[in-house]
């Protein structure tokens, strides 16, 4: 039977996970969301759909298809999602004015409600968490991950490919 090496860790070599940025970029955004996605669960809501909420702010009206990407869920999920909020009150689904085919996704005034107070813990969190680091690198955190983003393949915030 053969062994299988075990993977030596020197000094000059750092373990896999601490330097893989993949991994880096993962475990930040999760451990900076932890507090505030109680507090999104404090006010009655789940993540997926503070992120409805919060890409609605930006952009009413979006179709589920632009919602699920900008709140990086699969589309399949986002349309659950939405069926719940908009059971709540927090949504309205409508036709597109241009073409009824397309459903559109609006805030509805219980959503917008909901969602004001959200948007004032959530600048705070991030103050929070930018104060976290040394005082030269929290203005360059922000232009640095939107410069990559902006370089990926597969960045959120591009327009769709179609027109909308």
């Amino acid at each position: 039977m053969a062994e299988t090496a075990t993977p030596v860790t020197t000094k000059d070599q750092p373990r896999f996970l601490e330097d893989y940025l993949l991994f880096l970029l993962a475990a930040a955004s999760a451990s900076a969301s932890a507090g505030f996605h109680a507090i999104v669960r404090a006010h009655g809501l789940r993540v997926p759909e503070w992120r409805v909420l919060a890409c609605l702010h930006d952009h009413d009206g979006q179709m589920v298809t632009r919602l699920a990407s900008l709140a990086l869920m699969e589309q399949s999920a986002m349309t659950r999602v939405i069926e719940r909020m908009e059971e709540r009150g927090l949504v309205q689904r409508r036709s597109d004015s241009r073409d009824r085919r397309r459903v559109r996704v609006f805030l509805a005034e219980p959503g917008r409600a909901l969602l004001e107070p959200l948007l004032v813990l959530a600048r705070q969190q991030e103050r929070e968490v930018l104060a976290s680091l040394p005082l030269d690198q929290r203005d360059a955190l922000k232009p640095m991950l939107a410069s990559l983003l902006a370089a990926l393949p597969h960045n959120p915030l591009d327009p769709p490919e179609r027109a909308e």
